[in-house]
C-alpha cells in the first residue's frame, strides 16, 4: 500500500465523511485510523504496531514537533489578543465607527477584502485578525458567517502567495535549491499565479455584480433577515465590555501585531545578527523561522497591549488576565482540528503519498511539455486537497519543476513553478482539513463544514478558469515570458468575467431575494 494510490485513500475518506456527515472531528479520526491500519498491514506490524504508529509516531510526534507547537502557541496568543480587544471595547468601537463610514452590505464586504489584502504577513494571522475586526460590521449588514469565512479564506493564502514579504514567500524560497535565488524565483513567478489573482478578482466581481450561487446563495438569503436581531444581540453584549474602549484600542494592537510579528520573523532569519551571520531584510525573511518569529512577535504584542489597556485604565489587570482562558477556549476547536489534520498528514506521509504523486509528475513531463503547467496545477491542487497542506505540496513539486526545467531562463520553468504554487493554494483553499480553511472558519465563528461546502463552488470555478489559463500559458511560452503573460491574463480575465456574467443570469431569480 505504500507508494501507491492507496496512500491517498485515508485523506480522501476523511474528506468525504466530513462533507457527508457535516462532522469533522470523527471524520478526521477515522481517516487517521485507516492510515494507521494500511501502514500496519503493509509493515506486518500487527495490532501493537498499528497503535504505536497512530498515536506515538503520528499524533504525539506531530504535537511535539517544534514548528507545530509554535503555531499552536501563536493561535492561543491570537485568541487572547482577540478576547482582549473585544473586552476592551475596541471591536465594538470599530463597529460604531464603521456604521458611520460603511453604508451597505457591499461596502462591508469590500472593507473585509481590503483589510485581508493589507494583512499579508501570514495566513493564520490574517484569518483571525480580519475575522475579529470585521465580524461586527458584516453582521450589521446581513453578511452571513459563511460569506465572511469565504472572504477571509480568499484573502489569506491567495494574498500570502503573491506577497514577497510573507511567511509563504519564505517557505517557497526554502524549497528552491538555488541558494539566494529562491526568493528571486518566487518574485518572477508571481505574475503567473493565476489562481491567487483570479480569486481576488472574483471576490470584487461578485460584490459589485451583487449575486451569489451554489450553497452560498442559501446562506446569504437566510442570514439577511437577521439585521435588527443581530444588532440587538451585539448591544446586549456590551455590558461585559469596557465603556472606555475606542477604535484606538483595536487599531494599536493590530499594528503592534503586524510590526512585531515582522520583526520576530526577520530576527529568526538573522537580520539583527552581527558579522558574517547578518542578513539583509529580504534574506532574513527568506531564511526566517515563521513559527518561532510569530510566537515572539505575538507575545511581545500581547504584553504591550496589556500594558496599554492597564495604563489607559480601559481594563484592569484582573480583567486582562481573565481574557487568557477565554482566548484559549475560543481556539480549542481550531486546535483540535489542527492536531487531527496534522496526524492525518503524518499517516499519508508514512504511506508514501508524496513519492507516488512525484512519480506521476515525472512520468508525464516529457510527453506533455506544453500541457505541463496545467497538469502540475491539477496535481498540486489534488495533493494539497488530500493532505490539507500547501507547504508540503511546495516541498514535493517545486524541486521536481526545477529538475524538469534546469535552465534559469526557460519560461516554462517559471510558469510551472507558478502553477505548482497556485495549485497548492487552490487545494488548500478547498480542503476541509487545511489549517488555513480551519482558521478562516474560526475567525468568522462559522461552522467549519458549512464554510467548506459554501466555498467549494467558488474555489472550483476559479480553479477551472486557472486551469484553462495555464494551458494558454503553456502553448504561448514560446513567444517569450512577457507576451505569454499578457496573452494569458487577457484570456483568463475574459473567461472569469464571462463565467460570472453567465452565472449571474442563470441565478437571476435566486438573487432577487438577496437584498444588497
Amino acid at each position: 500500500m505504500v507508494g501507491t494510490f492507496w496512500s491517498l485513500i485515508p485523506a480522501i475518506v476523511a474528506i468525504a465523511l466530513a462533507l457527508i456527515t457535516k462532522e469533522v472531528y470523527s471524520s478526521l479520526f477515522i481517516g487517521i485510523l485507516m492510515g494507521g491500519l494500511f501502514f500496519a498491514i503493509d509493515a506486518s506490524s500487527g495490532f501493537t504496531g498499528f497503535f504505536t504508529h497512530v498515536f506515538n509516531e503520528g499524533m504525539i510526534a506531530q504535537l511535539s514537533d517544534s514548528w507545530n507547537v509554535g503555531i499552536l502557541v501563536f493561535l492561543v496568543v491570537l485568541g487572547i489578543m482577540v478576547a482582549l480587544m473585544n473586552r476592551a471595547g475596541g471591536s465594538a468601537a470599530f463597529g460604531d465607527w464603521a456604521k458611520k463610514h460603511i453604508k451597505s452590505k457591499a461596502g462591508a464586504q469590500i472593507a473585509t477584502i481590503f483589510l485581508g489584502i493589507l494583512i499579508f504577513i501570514d495566513d493564520y494571522f490574517n484569518c483571525l485578525t480580519v475575522g475579529s475586526v470585521m465580524k461586527p460590521v458584516t453582521e450589521k449588514y446581513g453578511v452571513s458567517k459563511e460569506k465572511l469565512a469565504y472572504l477571509i479564506d480568499s484573502t489569506a493564502a491567495p494574498v500570502c502567495i503573491i506577497a514577497p514579504i510573507s511567511s509563504w514567500a519564505a517557505a517557497v524560497a526554502g524549497f528552491v535549491s538555488e541558494g539566494e535565488n529562491g526568493l528571486a524565483l518566487f518574485c518572477k513567478a508571481i505574475p503567473f499565479n493565476f489562481y491567487a489573482f483570479f480569486t481576488l478578482a472574483m471576490m470584487f466581481g461578485m460584490v459589485f455584480m451583487r449575486f451569489e450561487y451554489g450553497t452560498m446563495a442559501k446562506y446569504e438569503k437566510a442570514d439577511f433577515v437577521f439585521d435588527e436581531k443581530k444588532a440587538a444581540e451585539l448591544d446586549s453584549k456590551k455590558d461585559s465590555r469596557s465603556s472606555k474602549g475606542t477604535v484606538f484600542d483595536l487599531v494599536i494592537p493590530i499594528i503592534l501585531l503586524i510590526t512585531l510579528c515582522t520583526l520576530g520573523m526577520i530576527y529568526t532569519g538573522g537580520f539583527f545578527a552581527e558579522g558574517e551571520d547578518h542578513k539583509n531584510f529580504v534574506d532574513a525573511f527568506a531564511n526566517s523561522d515563521a513559527s518561532v518569529g510569530l510566537v515572539l512577535g505575538s507575545f511581545a504584542a500581547l504584553i504591550l497591549t496589556i500594558i496599554l489597556y492597564v495604563v489607559r485604565r480601559v481594563l484592569s489587570l484582573k480583567d486582562c488576565m481573565s481574557c487568557v482562558p477565554d482566548g484559549f477556549k475560543a481556539m480549542v476547536p481550531a486546535i483540535l482540528i489542527l492536531a487531527l489534520a496534522w496526524t492525518l498528514k503524518a499517516m499519508t506521509d508514512s504511506l508514501g503519498a508524496a513519492d507516488y504523486v512525484a512519480g506521476l509528475v515525472n512520468g508525464s513531463a516529457a510527453a506533455l511539455k506544453s500541457f505541463l503547467p496545467a497538469i502540475i496545477f491539477v496535481i498540486a491542487a489534488l495533493l494539497a486537497f488530500a493532505t490539507g497542506t500547501s507547504w508540503g505540496t511546495f516541498g514535493i513539486l517545486i524541486p521536481i519543476c526545477i529538475a524538469v526545467f534546469p535552465e534559469a531562463g526557460d519560461p516554462l520553468r517559471i510558469i510551472s513553478i507558478s502553477a505548482c504554487m497556485a495549485g497548492a493554494v487552490c487545494g488548500d483553499h478547498c480542503s476541509p482539513i487545511s489549517d488555513t480553511t480551519i482558521m478562516a472558519s474560526a475567525g468568522a465563528q462559522c461552522n467549519h463544514v458549512n464554510h467548506v461546502s459554501s466555498q467549494l463552488p467558488y474555489a472550483i470555478s476559479v480553479a477551472g478558469v486557472s486551469f484553462l489559463t495555464y494551458i494558454v500559458a503553456g502553448f504561448t511560452q514560446g513567444l517569450g515570458i512577457v507576451a505569454s503573460g499578457l496573452i494569458s491574463w487577457v484570456v483568463g480575465l475574459a473567461l472569469l468575467f464571462g463565467f460570472l456574467f453567465v452565472m449571474k443570469n442563470k441565478f437571476a431569480k435566486t438573487n432577487t431575494a438577496l437584498k444588497q
